[in-house]
């Protein structure tokens, strides 16, 4: 196992090295062009870099030996019990602590004016909470996903136009931070695992949706407390940019950083394992040789995110944060739309999740819809969404002018796309809006903002609504194509039995 493990794992670098040596280029590539950063900033930056590929090469792998396997048997036993107030229960409580427990939520915590932090916290853990019991209640009882999706979509909007604007974008934003790298394999997996006993022809098209419904909760949570707690004035300040005199220095950065992202990590990741032990007891009793793949892989997906996270908060953080500033600053400013949309497209290839839920939807779907085609769809997506979102900053252009547009033709086109499509491009905006956008492209807009002299909360926030928008919209436009190809494919399967004959063939019946 150890010697397959060691193959599986210079597979996974060559991948994390695929998907993070182009930002790293692009970003050399600005610093000795047009965007002059500091030494500084660069060698956190390159430094940040090298624990990020490590950090995606052990947890890519330790998603595939723990986390999606502990997920798909927690999901089948859980249906197996046949009991319906045991599923409601055990989902509620899964979505709470693992919410509970999300480190990207005490941040969010802090940018939400005027409402107490835990009163936040537990009002996102109890809608992701609902929002998973709604997810799994439709799976079992084969309840469209497009009509709850609408349903909730249009109370969310109504509410939008009720609720004070310093806590909109911050409430869509919400969706994607909730959704983080390490739940996301988890309650994919949960998923597939309560499909799985499904006889039915459209059990593979509801095993997605649950990171789509999950992702809902966390933004009417937010609305409600907007319309419930006044306006207030949030508390944001920038990254702290880091003098580096000499290697040793640079070192300590990022080693002080370490037992936090140990300690964050841990806590992350006990409520999960403390589930499926409890499960493993009662009802699953997999074998030890079961037990240890998934404690090797476990313990692969806790490095993984401590490298992963340090390096991207150390490292990416401050580096975005000044190069949207430098590149604001440029008397031709509107660069940064492209540069922007560019780094967008190749920055979704980095985020953790996003590769499972590629190597997901090409296993589930048996290869109809390949992985390439999927990280392509998201890399137009999220490059699409950050071109907008640095125009949205330079202008000051209200969010809900691309939004409301933006999620009406997500809706309109899920009537014309296979409902698998549709699943999964609600899943992906949960997914790209990972910890990348969070502590790269965030604080890239909020440099610019703060070089244009724009609103923080208004203007800049607003990032994460955007990429997790985007794909729902590029994703179903793949499944518009492949639907329209398969009708062509159907047609030309169809052939005349006399087409080749002369027109003067005599045929004999």
């Amino acid at each position: 196992m150890l010697s397959g493990n060691g193959l599986n794992l210079k597979k996974k670098l060559q991948e994390a090295l695929t998907a993070v040596l182009p930002v790293i280029g692009i970003v050399v590539a600005l610093s000795l062009t047009v965007a002059p950063l500091t030494p500084s900033v660069l060698l956190c930056f390159l430094m940040g870099a090298v624990l990020l590929i490590f950090g995606m090469m052990f947890f890519t792998l330790g998603a595939e030996l723990a986390m999606t396997p502990m997920g798909e048997r927690v999901g089948t036993a859980m249906t197996r019990s046949k009991k319906l107030w045991v599923v409601v229960l055990l989902s509620f409580l899964l979505g709470f602590i693992i919410t509970i427990s999300e480190p990207d939520l005490q941040v969010l915590a802090e940018l939400v004016p005027s409402v107490p932090n835990q009163t936040l916290i537990i009002a996102v853990a109890v809608g992701v909470g609902v929002f998973l019991v709604l997810a799994l209640l439709r799976m079992l009882l084969n309840i469209s996903l497009r009509t709850l999706l609408i349903i909730c979509y249009f109370f969310v909007f109504v509410l939008l136009f009720f609720t004070p604007e310093s806590f909109r974008a911050v409430a869509f934003d919400s969706g994607g931070v909730t959704t983080g790298p390490m739940t996301v394999p988890f309650i994919m997996a949960l998923g597939v695992g309560i499909t799985a006993i499904r006889n039915d022809n459209n059990a593979a098209d509801d095993s997605f949706g649950l990171v789509a419904l999950c992702s809902v909760g966390p933004i009417l949570a937010v609305l409600l407390l907007g319309l419930i707690y006044p306006p207030g004035e949030a508390s944001y300040s920038s990254e702290v940019l880091l003098e580096v005199e000499n290697s040793v220095t640079l070192g300590g950065i990022f080693l002080d950083g370490i037992p936090h992202y140990l300690k964050e990590i841990g806590i992350s990741l006990f409520p999960i394992v403390l589930f499926f032990l409890i499960f493993q007891v009662v009802s699953l009793r997999l074998s030890m040789r079961n037990l240890l793949k998934i404690a090797v892989g476990l313990l692969y997906t806790f490095i993984g995110l401590v490298l992963f996270l340090t390096g991207a908060n150390i490292g990416f953080m401050p580096a975005g944060n000044y190069l949207g500033q430098v590149l604001a600053d440029l008397p031709y400013c509107w660069i940064l739309v492209p540069i922007g949309a560019l780094i967008g497209y190749f920055i979704v290839k980095a985020e953790p999740a996003v590769y499972v839920l590629n190597r997901q939807v090409e296993e589930i779907t048996d290869g109809a819809i390949s992985a390439k085609a999927m990280g392509l769809s998201l890399s137009i997506g999220v490059a699409v969404s950050i071109g907008l979102a640095m125009l949205r900053v330079l202008l000051k252009i209200p969010i809900l002018y691309f939004l409301l547009p933006g999620y009406g033709i997500a809706i309109l086109l899920s009537f014309f796309v296979p409902k698998i499509f549709t699943a999964i491009a609600f899943d992906s905006g949960g997914v790209a809006s990972g910890p990348m956008t969070a502590t790269f492209l965030l604080p890239l807009a909020q440099g610019a903002c703060l070089a244009v002299g724009g609103n923080l909360i208004t203007d800049a926030f607003g990032v994460v609504a955007m990429v997790a928008m985007t794909p729902l919209i590029t994703i179903q436009t793949l499944g518009l194509i492949y639907r329209l190809k398969s009708k062509e494919g159907r047609r030309a399967a169809i052939v005349d039995p006399f087409a080749d004959l002369p027109d003067n063939a005599i045929i004999e019946l």
